[in-house]
């Protein structure tokens, strides 16, 4: 799964890597939390590409309670296309989720010990995710965002049995083209992320509140 990750991505690297363009400062965020607004790219109706802040738990457009969104953190992979929360936005809104790496909690006894994964050389990296838009009766909108899931890699297997779907860059342009959106054309970017491309290293306990929020969260352990 995933649920917590960094972004320590400039503005300029963003547009780079993204093909967007950035007006605003992206401010560096260490302990991105569920519920808290995070960065897509997303492919609007004319079919640029833009950059948006989104609520992180994804509220299905029919959903009588925003509150749902809390369980709608990570969508499987697998099954995404035909479940009825995550359906429409498969087939409609998906979005990358820039990151620079992401937590995972290991479990030695009855004590859990969170490591920090990201790519060799500190490379950015996005998620693949949905979004949807919600509006409630009384007219207030939410945009909200989730970050598929797959089966873990060898790296992470030992961890736990899910991580994030991180995309490779050649497959940016196919997860964001609304015109795509047959599960045979698209399953394929679904597989782990090779782990040989990857590190992971354990950190302080200080990232089990994301209230810590700072460059500390990312420092390896007794360093």
């Amino acid at each position: 799964m995933c649920g917590r990750f960094t972004l320590q991505i400039t503005k300029e690297m963003i547009a780079e890597i993204f093909g967007v363009p950035i007006t605003q400062d992206i401010q560096p965020h260490y302990n991105i939390a569920p519920t808290q607004q995070v960065a897509v790219i997303r492919t609007y109706p004319d079919e640029t590409r833009h950059l948006d802040f989104l609520h992180w738990g994804l509220i299905p457009s029919w959903a009588k309670d925003p509150s749902i969104g809390h369980k709608m953190i990570n969508a499987r992979s697998e099954t995404a296309h035909e479940k009825p929360a995550f359906k429409y936005a498969f087939h409609h809104h998906r979005c990358l989720i820039p990151a620079s790496g992401f937590y995972e909690w290991s479990t030695d006894g009855t004590k859990k010990k969170p490591l920090y994964i990201h790519l060799k050389k500190e490379i950015p990296l996005a998620f693949a995710g949905l979004w949807d838009h919600w509006k409630s009766p009384a007219g207030d909108v939410i945009e909200s965002c989730t970050i598929l899931t797959n089966s873990s890699n060898t790296l992470l297997k030992p961890v736990h049995d899910r991580m994030p779907v991180i995309l490779d860059p050649k497959d940016y342009g196919l997860w964001l083209n609304p015109r795509i959106s047959a599960i045979e054309s698209l399953k394929y970017i679904f597989e782990p992320y090779p782990s040989d491309k990857m590190e992971m290293y354990p950190v302080s306990d200080i990232v089990n509140s994301p209230r810590n929020d700072t460059l500390e969260c990312i420092k390896p352990l007794g360093k």
